[in-house]
């Protein structure tokens, strides 16, 4: 099959080749996807687990993507949920190889099913940005209708599902981000946005909880904001200024089946966005690791089509 490889851990992006891999076989309670389309993000190779597996020996050269969708194509022993030929959604093992390939083998249980009119595109783009979103908010920071959430990095991947989520749960939202996110941000539900260029965060007020995927001084200066008994919520880094009475939580989302299932029908009903902007073929991935412009949505790589 071919796929995209990751060789050296001290190239970089100059490290990625397109190449010819042996296809993977399922192992117990796996079973292997041919990948339609796939996600990915570009920090990947900086992560631990691209290099080593889980029990710390090295894995180069390693496959990254750790979003996928497509088509089950084989069963391991002891799988059991799935068919042969079903289609599928999910996240792939961070210490495992990855989606950027014409098959990848997966958990069982790290899949959903992806119904019929459901494009893979969109489909590729939602399981690690929905899943975190949705633990962040309700999972870590426990929101509540009538709450107020303060949301960083309002229009990306993640804050753009979060901003949604949180507002269809009866929370009052305000999206941060650029001057030019303005417009995208209030029309995904947000009730207020701030530039984060040109106002001052701290015109956002006390809130009950704080989601943030930016890290740095955002995150320190955040922790001002959190009302006593409130939360304070990244993904970016373990924070280093903890809210004076609340919470502070940073967290690695996990898969779940039965909450992607979940988010795949909020999809199909139109009561949720995924922001698809660039699909590149597998024959383009390496270069979507590098410098690109700044486009409006994820980049998804479309391997198969249906």
């Amino acid at each position: 099959m071919r796929a995209v490889i990751a060789s050296e851990r001290d190239a970089g992006v100059g490290g990625l080749v397109l190449a010819d891999l042996p296809r993977p076989h399922a192992a117990e309670n796996d079973v292997v996807v041919r990948v339609h389309a796939a996600g990915f993000t570009r920090g990947e190779l900086d992560w631990p687990a691209t290099w080593s597996d889980r029990a710390g020996r090295d894995r180069a050269p390693s496959v990254p993507g750790h979003e996928v969708s497509g088509v089950v194509a084989e069963l391991g022993y002891g799988t059991s949920g799935l068919t042969v030929g079903q289609r599928v959604l999910g996240t792939t093992d961070w210490a495992r190889d990855g989606a950027l390939a014409e098959y990848v083998a997966v958990e069982a249980r790290d899949l959903a099913p992806l119904p019929w009119d459901v494009d893979h595109t969109v489909a590729a783009a939602l399981p690690i940005s929905g899943l975190t979103a949705w633990q962040g908010l309700f999972r870590h920071a426990r929101v509540d209708a009538g709450q107020s959430v303060l949301v960083h990095g309002a229009a990306g991947a993640v804050g753009s599902i979060a901003v949604q989520l949180a507002r269809e749960a009866g929370a009052r939202v305000i999206g941060t981000g650029r001057a030019a996110d303005r417009d995208t941000v209030l029309a995904l539900g947000a009730h207020a946005f701030l530039d984060l260029a040109a106002d001052r965060l701290e015109e956002a007020g006390e809130v009950d909880v704080v989601f943030d995927v930016i890290g740095g001084d955002v995150l320190d200066r955040s922790a001002a904001l959190v009302r006593s008994g409130g939360t304070l919520v990244t993904i970016a880094r373990p924070p280093t200024v903890r809210p004076r009475d609340g919470r502070a939580v940073f967290f690695v989302v996990e898969p779940d089946r039965a909450r992607l299932t979940d988010l795949v029908q909020r999809v199909r009903d139109g009561r949720l966005q995924v922001r698809v902007g660039a699909v590149l073929p597998l024959a383009e991935a390496v270069a979507a690791f590098g410098p690109r412009p700044r486009i409006a949505g994820r980049t998804i790589v479309q391997v198969a089509g249906d």
